[in-house]
């Protein structure tokens, strides 16, 4: 055997391989952030079930300022509706508020550009005193494309650093 045939046998092993731990990985995911806000969660609470409220503190909103939004369904609450559609950094893709209490709002969170992925984000509040915890978590299935990208991708540590962001954003607004 030749040294070039040496090197792609076992690049082809090393990619067979990979590929096969790829599909051992867990299929779904969840990532949550959390943040202590001085406010009540009555403060807090219609920042989040507002969709035209999130550019107030949204890190997403931010990542593209020409990005097209459309607004429908409810005003507020169970049935609202956001859509945006954003240059690379935000994609194409649309949210609706699935639940809404003082103690949680579920939305269903579908992207359709890059790749398509449908979630479930929740924002719970816990009053603590003086005090709100809120924590803003997503979870979902993982198909096996996503699976060799978490392999790739912190994906924890990346969407993680934006609900760290839209906390930080959502405690400064409350705390005004």
């Amino acid at each position: 055997m030749t040294t070039l045939a040496i090197i792609a046998t076992t690049v082809a092993v090393v990619l067979v391989l990979f590929l096969i731990y790829a599909a051992t990985r867990p299929n779904t995911f969840a990532i949550s952030r959390t943040a202590s806000i001085q406010a009540p969660p009555d403060k807090i609470q219609p920042l989040i079930n507002d969709f035209h409220q999130w550019p107030q503190w949204s890190p997403y909103e931010a990542k593209d300022p020409g990005m097209q939004r459309t607004f429908s369904g409810a005003a507020s609450g169970k049935g609202a509706i956001y859509a945006w559609d954003g240059d690379k950094n935000v994609g194409t893709g649309r949210m609706e508020i699935l639940d809404a209490s003082l103690a949680k709002v579920a939305i269903k969170l579908d992207f359709i550009k890059p790749f398509e992925g449908h979630n479930v984000a929740e924002f719970s509040f816990e009053p603590r005193g003086e005090t709100t915890t809120v924590t803003w978590a997503m979870h979902g299935p993982v198909p096996y494309i996503g699976k060799i990208m978490h392999l790739l991708i912190n994906m924890d540590r990346m969407i993680g650093r934006d609900f760290e962001a839209g906390l930080a954003n959502l405690k400064a607004v409350c705390e005004r």
